[in-house]
C-alpha cells in the first residue's frame, strides 16, 4: 500500500506522541498547582474584608456558581 508509513516513521510517530501527552500532562498539572495557589491567596485576601457571615454566604454562593460554571470551560480550554 502506497499510503502506509515507513515502519520507522512510525516509531517515530508513536514516540512523539508519548513525549506529547508527557508534555501536556506536565503542563496541566502546573497549571492546576498555580490554580489552586492563586484561589488560596484570593481567599486569604478576601476573608478578612468581610464582616457578616450572611454576606460571606452569599458571596460564598456567588463564586461557587461562578466555579460550577467556569470550570468546565477551562477544563475544556485545556483539554483536561
Amino acid at each position: 500500500m502506497a499510503d502506509e508509513l515507513p515502519a520507522e516513521l512510525t516509531r517515530l510517530t508513536a514516540m512523539a506522541n508519548i513525549l506529547g501527552e508527557l508534555l501536556f500532562a506536565l503542563i496541566r498539572s502546573i497549571v492546576a498547582g498555580w490554580a489552586y495557589a492563586l484561589w488560596v491567596k484570593l481567599a486569604t485576601w478576601l476573608e478578612p474584608k468581610i464582616q457578616r457571615r450572611w454576606v460571606k454566604l452569599a458571596v460564598g454562593g456567588l463564586l461557587g456558581l461562578a466555579a460550577y460554571f467556569m470550570i468546565p470551560i477551562l477544563m475544556g480550554l485545556l483539554g483536561l
